[in-house]
């Protein structure tokens, strides 16, 4: 759903600005399971409409329970502190295996069709992993990690095939000649050193020329395919292909403060100037620079945020107007700032021209000509602080899906549990909640070491697999829960 910055620092930046990413392709020439091809040929994902969704999630129940927490010491790590019972910060989801990031550091994967546990990420035993990223291009789990052995100074990125090719797919698109099919078949046995087959120590470094100390940074960009990685050490920026990792071009300037990325561009901004900033458009492809042009600032008030948005560039000062600029028209029209208050993040939606901003628990979605589009009903946040780990956004852009206060709370008490609610995006409607009273389980709570209100207390990151219609939540236990219909 996201491009994602993973910054060198200890502490993660409050602010965070998500893409909603385009619809991940269907791997059907990697099917290689009866149960893949029979969920492929029946998924409801391409049938299913805004306006019989509630059918798709009204019969969610919970049906499984994982522990990312290692008791008996299987994990190999050695640092003291990764051995703590630690919340679930992060869950990402792929070829039918769950992954959850643990606080701590540590990293389960997590097989839906065997259900159970298949290995820890971690390779090192003084790793500890800031952060996921699933390459949707090569079927292949990126990790952010920090290690003990570099004072936890340094990121280090590594990528890793979560599962082999399926053979049949590779034998039908190539000519195999016997030397070839001798090849195919060395290389299969070293795909027995994925993840599914429990190996993650398989995988390869990335960007290990970069000195991604801080405040150097590594942000991921699905939207565009591309990687950029900023070392501050000698003030360079540089733009990677996703797809091979390749080095396309890279941007030296000291004088430049941030840099943000947008469909097909990347947005230059400069150290503040008096009375202005200086701004710089270039193509995110080659680095061509599209525009050079100054944004007129009020004198001694601080800059809220700065972003951008295809030909939209959205700019806020503190008890200011926000200012949107079509930066190729010059037109500039501005929202009141009583009505357009500075928002704690982000969620662009590039296919529907709009965007979600996120403030005190509220969710609402704005058009680009500072219009008020959706107010949601019945979809309080249940952080007080957004956190977009507890968020999903359908890849069609119409649904989000988030971890709210129960309708009933009269306020917000720790402790009490939350629900799961989905709404329409354009409508702000209610379409379907989990909740304590819905959410029975399928199979005997015996089994499990959770209640279904106790499953929704205190969630702590949230995940929905599209392709299986499954919803992924991690607690401050440590335990992921798996709801389904």
């Amino acid at each position: 759903m996201e491009g994602r910055r993973i910054s060198a620092s200890p502490r993660p930046c409050s602010g965070r600005r998500v893409w909603a990413n385009k619809k991940r392709p269907r791997l059907d020439g990697y099917v290689n399971t009866f149960s893949k091809l029979l969920r492929r040929e029946i998924s409801s994902k391409p049938c299913f409409s805004i306006s019989n969704a509630h059918e798709k999630f009204r019969n969610m129940r919970l049906v499984e329970e994982y522990d990312s927490h290692d008791p008996k010491g299987h994990c190999p790590v050695a640092l003291p502190f990764l051995m703590k019972r630690t919340k679930v910060i992060e869950i990402v989801a792929a070829c039918d295996i769950v992954f959850a990031l643990a606080q701590s550091g540590v990293c389960a994967a997590f097989d839906r069709e065997r259900s159970k546990r298949i290995c820890f990420v971690n390779v090192s035993p003084d790793e500890v992993i800031r952060s996921l990223f699933y390459n949707k291009n090569n079927d292949s789990l990126i990790t952010v990690s920090v290690y003990a052995s570099d004072k936890f100074s340094s990121l280090k990125c590594r990528s890793t095939r979560i599962e082999c090719e399926d053979i049949l797919h590779l034998f039908s698109t190539l000519f195999i000649s016997y030397v070839r099919f001798l090849i195919l078949m060395y290389f299969f046995h070293k795909c027995f050193r994925y993840i599914r087959r429990g190996k993650p120590d398989a995988g390869f470094a990335l960007f290990e020329s970069e000195s991604l100390k801080w405040p150097g940074f590594v942000e991921f960009d699905d939207v565009n395919g591309k990687v950029l990685t900023y070392s501050a050490q000698d003030s360079i920026y540089k733009v990677f292909d996703l797809k091979n990792y390749t080095m396309l071009y890279s941007i030296s300037d000291k004088h430049v403060h941030e840099i943000k990325i947008s469909p097909g561009i990347l947005l230059l901004i400069f150290n503040r100037a008096s009375g202005h900033i200086p701004l710089k458009i270039l193509s995110i492809e080659d680095g061509t620079v599209l525009k050079t042009f100054k944004h007129l600032l009020h004198r001694n008030k601080k800059v809220d945020f700065i972003e951008q948005f295809n030909e939209k560039l959205l700019v806020k000062q503190e008890n200011e107007n926000l200012q949107i600029l079509d930066v190729r028209s010059s037109e500039l029209m501005e929202v009141c700032r009583t009505e357009f208050m500075t928002p704690s993040a982000f969620i662009f939606l590039y296919e529907n021209q709009l965007f979600l901003t996120f403030r005190n628990r509220t969710v609402a979605v704005w058009n680009f000509r500072g219009e008020l589009v959706t107010s949601f009903e019945d979809h309080l946040l249940w952080h007080p602080d957004c956190n977009t780990n507890n968020i999903y956004i359908t890849s069609d852009q119409e649904l989000i899906i988030s971890y709210c206060k129960a309708e009933s709370d009269d306020q917000w008490m720790e402790g009490n549990a939350g629900s799961i609610n989905i709404s329409n995006i354009l409508t702000g409607k209610c379409l379907a909640k989990i909740n304590a009273s819905n959410g029975s389980p399928k199979v005997d709570s015996s089994q499990m070491r959770s209640t279904v209100s106790e499953a929704l207390e205190d969630i702590t990151a949230l995940f929905y697999d599209e392709e299986r219609n499954e919803i992924y939540t991690g607690n401050r236990q440590g335990l992921i829960h798996v709801w389904s219909n």
